[in-house]
């Protein structure tokens, strides 16, 4: 393990490869991803960290981005000693997943986008200005109230919803102030690179769409959206599971189905690393 102290709390459990590291979204924690590190633990390396202002990792507003984010991720996989990991970043950890495998993709065996999307389009920073002054114009604990409300469908059951929005709030308002509209900067800035350049295999989940009256639905198993169609424009070989009557937590809504994509999915990584590691070094992989 090298000397580098990780710069964000994180819970480490099992052994085994590939390594599973797990970001949660806007004003989430490792919490989220509880059925996944149970599930993984018993067979390879699982890792969940809070992000800066999460959980438990203190943070101030300045150090809190998609940026930044991304980076500590990185220094975590160096600090951790992980190589050939699988990065799974759900909402808003989309983003920084993508930022960690740009910052580090040596150590990226594969990353996995759950329920992601692109919000900041055009200018970066009049996308984040207008979110700015949305936030400001509603009082960010209103704006946070209503996000939340909106990620669940009628299906995804109350006390999930409750449990999920009430935590939400706990988030300090000069992070979430700051951050949300940063991650509407990054969007319009950096997902179309991030996504055309990066290397290593890709797996989105989809369960939902923000659409055209700013409604979250659910989609059905052949529907598209512009999140997915950018995708298999900028990615066009990402494998695409989309999981019906689901909410945007797909992780704590169907476990079992979540942890069957991405058991698959890392078996998969996990053959492609060590195959491309034998070609550098000119060796034939053993049997």
């Amino acid at each position: 393990m090298s000397e580098a102290r990780p710069p964000v709390w994180y819970e480490r459990a099992g052994a085994g490869s590939p390594p599973l590291v797990f970001v949660h979204g806007f004003a989430c924690s490792h919490a989220d991803w509880r059925a996944q590190i149970d599930h993984f633990a018993s067979t390879q390396t699982v890792v969940a960290c809070d992000l800066r202002g999460h959980g438990a990792t203190p943070g101030d507003p300045a150090d809190c981005s998609i940026e930044i984010y991304g980076a500590d991720v990185a220094a975590l996989l160096a600090a951790l000693d992980l190589r050939g990991a699988v990065l799974i970043g759900h909402s808003m950890g989309c983003r920084v997943v993508l930022q960690a495998a740009l910052d580090a993709p040596e150590r990226v065996a594969g990353v996995v986008l759950v329920d992601g999307s692109r919000i900041g389009m055009g200018d970066p920073e009049t996308a984040g200005r207008v979110m700015r002054e949305q936030i400001r114009a509603t009082g960010y604990g209103a704006f946070a109230r209503r996000l939340f409300e909106e990620m669940f469908l009628p299906s995804s059951g109350v006390m999930l919803k409750n449990a999920i929005v009430e935590r939400a709030l706990e988030l300090p308002a000069p992070i979430g102030t700051a951050l949300f509209p940063r991650m509407i900067t990054w969007d319009a800035a950096n997902m179309e690179r991030a996504l055309s350049t990066l290397a290593a295999p890709l797996l989105v989940i989809q369960c939902t769409n923000v659409n055209a009256q700013r409604v979250r639905v659910g989609l059905s198993p052949d529907e598209s959206t512009p999140w997915l169609d950018l995708v298999k424009r900028l990615a066009p070989s990402t494998r695409i599971e989309i999981l019906s009557g689901l909410g945007h937590f797909p992780q704590l809504e169907a476990p079992e189905q979540v942890n069957q994509l991405l058991g698959d999915f890392a078996a998969v990584c996990a053959a492609t690393f060590m195959l491309g590691k034998a070609s550098q070094s000119g060796s034939a992989p053993l049997a």
